[in-house]
Order: C-alpha cells, then structure tokens, then sequence
C-alpha cells in the first residue's frame, strides 16, 4: 500500500502519467476480472474502459483501507454486475433455473428461449444435482437465491476470488452436460 499513495497522490494531481501507469499496472486484475464475468471481448473492453473512467472520477475518495488494487477490483465488480443487471443475466429473486443464461462461443445461450418445458427444467436441476458439493452450493446460492460473489464470500467464508471459480466451473459443466441435448434437438 505504501507504493499506492505517491501513485494516487499524482494522478490526483494530474501529474503527467500518473493515471496512465495506475491503468498500466492494474489493467490485466479489471481484464481478468470482467473477462471471467463476461467472456465477450468487445464488452469486456467496453466494460473495462468503464472501470478506469470511473476510478479516474471516484479516486479523490479512495482512503488507503485497502490496496488500490482491491479497491479498482470491486469497483470492477460493481460495474459488471450492473451490466449483468441490465442485460439480465442475472437472475431475478423470483426468476427459476429455466433463465440461467450460459455463454456459448463468445455468444450468449440462453436456456430460457431455447427451451421452456419441464424438460428442460427437470434435465437443469439433475445437471445442479451432479455438480460437485462447492459448486453446487454456489451456483444455487447466486442463481436461486439472488445472492452476489460478496454475499457468497460472506456466507461460505471464501474468498470472492474461489467463489468466481467454483460458478464458473459449474457453469462449464452445466454447459457441457446440457449443450450437446439441446443441439439434438429440432
């Protein structure tokens, strides 16, 4: 933290570079992190101009209670998963397994337009049901019950980071199991 403040202390003085370096050095944490949100490089790139504009307006409010990297990093995480909100990916309280939405080839797949039988359903939640305990746990804690990565974190007592992956491992497996049965169909 303590190389953060001259770093801070610059860009907010508008020194020339000083918030081209803070980008340089955090630019590959915002990538990973919204890429792995959202593997769709053209939002990703958009979503991540988001980000540093952001950190460019709200870095006079940065207190040094964490890194500078953690704090980029939930600011990060609140831009996407307001993007997320908005294209409605994801999932409403009230909203069933029949909604989860699953990238696909850098496109978007969602289930609740290809498929909207019990079918469906009953094939999602034996796929939830095969899952390994921890992902299993994750996916129906952030798709059933509405709960973010920081809930998540908070309730298991994860880190955010390893929650991302267990959903983002589930999601890779409910896609493989689910994906070649609706391409066999008409």
């Amino acid at each position: 933290m303590t190389e953060d403040r001259p770093l801070v202390a610059a860009a907010l003085t508008q020194a020339p570079g000083a918030f081209t370096t803070l980008v340089e050095r955090h630019q590959k944490l915002v990538w990973h992190l919204v890429y792995r949100m959202v593997p769709d490089t053209e939002h990703t790139r958009d979503l991540c101009q988001e980000v540093f504009l952001r950190v460019h307006r709200q870095l006079h409010q940065f207190r040094f209670d964490s890194t500078l990297a953690t704090w980029i990093g939930s600011i990060a995480f609140s831009v996407v998963s307001r993007h997320l909100r908005r294209r409605q990916l994801v999932l409403d309280d009230e909203a069933d397994l029949d909604a989860i939405v699953l990238e696909r080839d850098g496109g978007v797949f969602d289930l609740a337009e290809a498929y909207a039988d019990a079918e469906l359903l009953q094939r999602m939640h034996a796929a939830i049901e095969l899952l390994p305990p921890l992902q299993r746990v994750a996916i129906s804690l952030h798709y059933l019950e509405g709960q973010g990565i920081g809930e998540i974190s908070g309730i298991t007592g994860m880190p955010e980071g390893t929650i991302k992956s267990l959903l983002f491992r589930a999601r890779l497996k409910l896609r493989q199991q689910l994906e070649p049965q609706q391409e066999r169909s008409p």
